[in-house]
C-alpha cells in the first residue's frame, strides 16, 4: 500500500457492478485494472468506459491478474463466498455485495480467511447511507429520543420480484427470498440507528403466496435466470428481541398488494421522543419524511428535520478505499458485522420453519 495508486477489479457488470466502477472512478489515485462478466457485449463496452486494459468472462482469470489490491463482487449470491475466499488468499482486498453469503456458515467461512489474511472484508451496506438515515441516527445518537425501546422496519414492495425464475427466485443460488435481499437492508439500517444492540432472538415467519402464481415481477427485471420455479418467500415479518430489552418488529416484501411505490420506512418509541421515517422509493436521491415527537417542559415540541439526499454506492466504495490506505484499521473491517446480519437472517428463517422463537448465538 505504499504506491498512492490503488488498483482494482470488478467482478460482475450488471447494475450493481456498474455502481462500484462508477464509484472508483470518481476518486483520486485509483485505477480500474479489470472487469470480468459473462455479458461479452457489455463487458467490452465497459472496458472502454471504464479504460481497463484487461477484461475476462471468467472470475478465475481477473484474480489472476498482475498488480490489484482489491476486488469488487458484485454477482449472485451463490458466488460471493468462493470469489471472496479465493480473493483474500490471493492477499486481496474485498468490497462485496449484500448479502454476505447465502447463509452464516459461508460467511463465517469468508471472515475467518480474511482475518488468517490480515485483509479487509467489506459488504455494500448502503442504505444506511441514505441522507435521512443519517440525520435520524444524529438525533437518536445523541440522546434526543432517550432509551429506544420498541422500533419497526421495513422495505415493502408491490411488483418487486427481480425476474422469475432467474436466480433471485432459486432458493440454492439466492439463500432466500426478499428477507436475505432486501430485509437485510432493513435489519442493517435498523440496528445501525438503533446502535448496534446484540440480537438475543427472533420470531419469523415468511410466506410465498404471490411469486408461485408468476405475480409481482417488477417490469424492469432483467436477471440472469435458470428457468427455477419460484422456490422462496415473498414475504417475511420478523420479532426481534435485542439485548437490554428493547424489540424491533421487521417486515419485507417483494410481491404484496399494497401501494404501488417502494416505501422504506422506521419509527421509534423512546423514553423522551419518537421518530417517524418514511421514504416512498428506493433510491439515492430520494429524502424521506423525517418526524421527531418530544415533550419540553411539558409541552409538545415535535419538529421535521431536514436532509440531504445519500451517498448510496459512492459512499460505501469511498469508505472501502479509504480503510484500505488506512492500515490500522484493517483488522476492524474483517466482515464481522455483516455475519452478524448473515445470523440473524438465517435465524429468521429458521424460525419461520420450526414455528418457533430461535435464539440468536
Amino acid at each position: 500500500m505504499n504506491d498512492p495508486t490503488l488498483r482494482v477489479g470488478v467482478i460482475g457488470v450488471g447494475w450493481a457492478g456498474q455502481q462500484h466502477l462508477a464509484a472508483y472512478r470518481a476518486l483520486p489515485d485509483v485505477e480500474i485494472v479489470a472487469i470480468a462478466g459473462k455479458e461479452r457485449e457489455l463487458l467490452d463496452s465497459l472496458g472502454e468506459e471504464y479504460g481497463a486494459a484487461l477484461l475476462f468472462e471468467n472470475w478465475e482469470e481477473l484474480l489472476e491478474a498482475p498488480g490489484l489490491d482489491a476486488v469488487s463482487i458484485a454477482v449472485p449470491t451463490f458466488l460471493h463466498a468462493p470469489i471472496a475466499i479465493a480473493a483474500l488468499k490471493r492477499g486481496l482486498h474485498v468490497l462485496s455485495e449484500k448479502p454476505l453469503a447465502r447463509n452464516a456458515v459461508e460467511g463465517q467461512q469468508m471472515v475467518d480467511t480474511a482475518r488468517a489474511a490480515g485483509r479487509v472484508l467489506d459488504v455494500v451496506f448502503n442504505h444506511r447511507l441514505r441522507g435521512d438515515i443519517q440525520a435520524l441516527a444524529g438525533i437518536i445518537h445523541r440522546g434526543e429520543l432517550g432509551r429506544a425501546y420498541y422500533a419497526k422496519a421495513s422495505w415493502m414492495r408491490r411488483r418487486g420480484i427481480p425476474s422469475l425464475g432467474s436466480w433471485f427466485t432459486n432458493q440454492e443460488m439466492s439463500g432466500g427470498g426478499p428477507l436475505a435481499d432486501i430485509g437485510v437492508h432493513v435489519l442493517d439500517y435498523a440496528l445501525f440507528l438503533l446502535g448496534e444492540p446484540r440480537v438475543t432472538s427472533v420470531n419469523a415467519v415468511t410466506y410465498s403466496e404471490l411469486g408461485p402464481r408468476n405475480i409481482g415481477e417488477t417490469k424492469a427485471g432483467d436477471k440472469t435466470g435458470t428457468d427455477s420455479k419460484f422456490e422462496v418467500e415473498d414475504f417475511a415479518a420478523a420479532f426481534i428481541r435485542l439485548e437490554g430489552g428493547g424489540t424491533l418488529a421487521l417486515e419485507t416484501s417483494w410481491a404484496a398488494f399494497r401501494s404501488p411505490t417502494d416505501l422504506i420506512d422506521f419509527s421509534v418509541l423512546g423514553t423522551e421522543g419518537g421518530a417517524e421515517l418514511k421514504a416512498v422509493g428506493a433510491t439515492k436521491a430520494v429524502v424521506g419524511d423525517l418526524h421527531v415527537y418530544r415533550d419540553v417542559d411539558g409541552e409538545i415540541a415535535d419538529y421535521t428535520p431536514t436532509a440531504e439526499p445519500g451517498l448510496a454506492h459512492a459512499g460505501v466504495v469511498e469508505n472501502f478505499v479509504r480503510v484500505l490506505r488506512t492500515p490500522a484499521e484493517w483488522t476492524a473491517n474483517d466482515g464481522s458485522l455483516a455475519l452478524k446480519r448473515a445470523r440473524v437472517i438465517d435465524a429468521c428463517y429458521q424460525s419461520a420453519a420450526e414455528k418457533r422463537e430461535i435464539t440468536v448465538e
